[in-house]
């Protein structure tokens, strides 16, 4: 089967398959509505912030400002359930799944800056999960 442009249209034959068109979908746009090719989000519920995470924040508004990026928008947000891996951030990255990093000092979240959203390389060995139901 074919779309009016010639391309190949695969046909929807499961929940999976249009999980896998939504998720598609949702990775080429959740993030162009603002215009920002990346979104670093510190979790900055209680328990994150007596762990440390104003220091991560700060650390990671330092890194932008240091790059003079203006396709990064940095954002904060309450607690995500992972109490004992604070402090912890998400890096979303237009084309791929978010990424939740743990357990966080200044030193890695400048890593996780400089590798993952300046690079696009993901750091496995930091990552507590992955995906859109983080």
């Amino acid at each position: 089967m074919t779309s009016a442009e010639g391309k190949a249209v695969k046909k929807i034959r499961s929940l999976k398959d249009l999980q896998e068109i939504k998720e598609k979908v949702l990775t080429q746009t959740v993030l162009r509505k603002d215009g920002y090719r990346a979104c670093v989000t510190v979790h900055m519920g209680t328990c994150g912030i007596s762990a440390g995470a104003r220091d991560i924040l700060s650390t990671v508004m330092d890194e932008l400002a240091a790059c003079g990026r203006r396709d990064v928008h940095i954002t904060t947000s309450g607690c995500v359930g992972v109490c004992i891996q604070e402090p912890v951030m998400t890096v979303d990255i237009l084309g791929s799944q978010p990424v939740l990093y743990g357990k966080l000092d200044r030193d890695k979240a400048r890593l996780i800056f400089r590798e993952h959203v300046l690079g696009g390389k993901t750091l496995p060995q930091l990552a507590i999960s992955s995906g859109r139901e983080l």
